[in-house]
């Protein structure tokens, strides 16, 4: 899959978001090391704390699901600006993806691509 259509599948999972709150969609679309892609949509809740992450809702499908080696996230949103992980989100990526994964966000219809380590540098692993 090309990172176009990582993207372009994030923005389809981003139509599933549930955001009454803060009307600000996420969408995620997860690559794993075996083609499969899982996505995820941010989901709110009135009671902040049980909110989650675009990014924490496809990672805990495919790990609900045995699958725990990772490629590349595509990471999309409804605001103006792209939609960096937020630190739990990057806690969560430290547990899974290795410092080579990709992260790829879109910013003005272009692709920004980083990699876990450059965005999780000496993250907390037991």
């Amino acid at each position: 899959m090309t990172d176009h259509e990582l993207v372009l599948t994030a923005k389809e999972a981003m139509k599933y978001s549930y955001s009454p709150y803060s009307h600000f969609a996420v969408g995620a679309a997860l690559l794993t090391v075996d083609g499969i892609v899982y996505t995820g949509c941010n989901i709110e809740n009135s009671s902040f704390g049980a909110t989650n992450c675009a990014e924490r809702t496809a990672i805990f499908k495919a790990v609900s699901e045995g699958v725990k080696e990772f490629e590349a996230i595509a990471i999309v949103c409804s605001g103006d600006r792209p939609a960096y992980p937020c630190g739990i989100c990057r806690q969560v990526m430290s547990e899974f993806f290795n410092k080579d994964t990709k992260i790829l966000l879109e910013e003005g219809g272009n692709i920004k691509i980083y990699r876990f380590g450059d965005i999780m540098p000496d993250s907390f692993k037991m």
